[in-house]
């Protein structure tokens, strides 16, 4: 558990499972959506989830998740769940860093 939760809780990679849950994306595709994070950033947390088995690479040369990572996913809906309940208590779009001035 500790391992997943220091993988996940390194900058980007939980904002890179989620860009990929709908669509493979290619290096640059994924760039993009994670609002053009450095390519040695991008590189070195693809790798790492590659290694853990969430990610891999399709035939035509896309990131996509392993059905371990789409599994993985599916349990953090009830976190987007939650997340969107508490938005609306503390007053705050969600996606917001809910940080109060």
């Amino acid at each position: 558990m500790l391992a997943l939760l220091d993988l996940l809780g390194r900058r980007w990679a939980l904002r890179l499972l989620w860009e990929l849950r709908q669509e493979p994306g290619t290096f640059q595709a994924l760039q993009v959506r994670c609002d053009s994070m450095s390519t040695s950033v991008l590189s070195q947390r693809l790798s790492e989830l590659r290694e853990a088995q969430l990610v891999e690479k399709n035939p035509a040369g896309e990131y996509q998740l392993t059905d371990h990572g789409a599994r993985l996913l599916t349990r953090l809906d009830g976190m987007d769940e939650w997340t969107q309940e508490w938005a609306r208590i503390i007053g705050s779009p969600a996606g917001k860093s809910g940080r109060r001035s």
